[in-house]
């Protein structure tokens, strides 16, 4: 049976008073409350059909309706799937995500992930780190593409996530911004952590936010538009994303994150106006990683190349407006 059924529940006298997440755990079996105040934060549960707070007081008569969503699967399921794979040996994996592909199964992503595709492929990997995703030392959103390196060993993965954690992995990304930066490079010190309201979003306002930098140079820049090379000193959720929007700058196409803060440029005409509003997802790429090899100590370098999204919208840019490129032209 997939899932459960939708409910339906009306609050009788008897109830009044109790707080939402109290009531629905204790109508709906096999539901805590701290799960039921998840699906309340998810907007999943509705009163009277309006989302609510998880501390809302229950009246008599208020109708609580919702669907359950299906329990993930306790590990996930190796699938058929296509991988980009840069570079292979018996430690790790290299490979190229393009976007629009999950990283690992989680809510809303139980299939069709790149972990369902790697154990399908190497069905080694699932005695290899966390067995819900299995080999992942980092991790890239859905819609970035570019570098990502898997353990292939329990040896391999301890070494590889001590690289990450202690910031001996060098990463580096590309990112198409809106606006152009008034000078050619910067540095992003603003804390990152999860968004008070919004569950789903980072922020640079949380006072309990993890400490996150990031450095930045302006690669090319285009009318109103600007290709930035970014480094990680830290790699929070979201970090590139959240750091660019709190500059005024957000990656173009982010539809999370996008919302100018800067007074915007007037807009030059043809396509490389509407190409800066045309982008079907976040523009950014994981564009070079290093990391040291966990048997032999080797230094390794590894670059994915733009995706041809990106590269296509750079072009397109590129016939609008220049504005006095640091550089002539993107140069790998």
């Amino acid at each position: 049976m997939k899932g459960e059924p939708s409910f339906r529940l009306v609050a009788d006298k008897e109830e009044n008073a109790l707080r939402l997440d109290a009531y629905v755990a204790g109508h709906i079996l096999r539901i805590t409350r701290s799960r039921a105040r998840r699906l309340i934060l998810s907007g999943a549960i509705l009163v009277n059909g309006i989302p609510r707070r998880p501390s809302y007081t229950v009246k008599k008569g208020d109708s609580i309706t919702g669907t359950l969503p299906d329990p993930p699967a306790p590990f996930p399921a190796p699938e058929p799937g296509a991988i980009d794979v840069l570079y292979q040996d018996a430690a790790l994996i290299v490979i190229n995500k393009p976007p629009g592909l999950v990283v690992h199964p989680g809510p809303g992503h139980f299939s069709n992930t790149l972990v369902n595709a790697l154990l399908f492929r190497y069905p080694e990997l699932r005695e290899v780190g966390d067995p819900k995703r299995p080999g992942i030392v980092h991790r890239l959103d859905k819609d970035t593409s570019g570098l990502l390196v898997v353990a292939r060993s329990p040896a391999a993965y301890l070494h590889l996530t001590r690289q990450f954690k202690s910031r001996e992995a060098v990463k580096s990304y590309l990112a198409v911004v809106h606006g152009v930066p008034e000078s050619d490079e910067g540095r992003i010190l603003l804390s990152v952590g999860r968004h008070p309201r919004d569950r789903k979003r980072m922020t640079t306002k949380n006072p309990r936010g993890r400490a996150a930098e990031s450095r930045w140079h302006v690669r090319e820049r285009f009318y109103d538009a600007c290709l930035l090379e970014i480094g990680l000193k830290t790699g929070r959720t979201h970090q590139i994303r959240v750091h660019c929007a709190a500059l005024g700058h957000p990656v173009l196409g982010d539809l999370v994150y996008g919302k100018r803060k800067s007074t915007p440029r007037k807009k030059s005409g043809g396509n490389a106006a509407n190409a800066r509003h045309a982008a079907k997802r976040q523009m950014l790429h994981a564009w070079r990683l290093q990391v040291i090899h966990p048997e032999t100590s080797a230094v390794m370098r590894f670059e994915a190349p733009v995706p041809e999204d990106m590269e296509s919208l750079m072009m397109t840019l590129r016939k609008g407006e220049k504005q006095g490129d640091p550089q002539e032209g993107f140069q790998k």
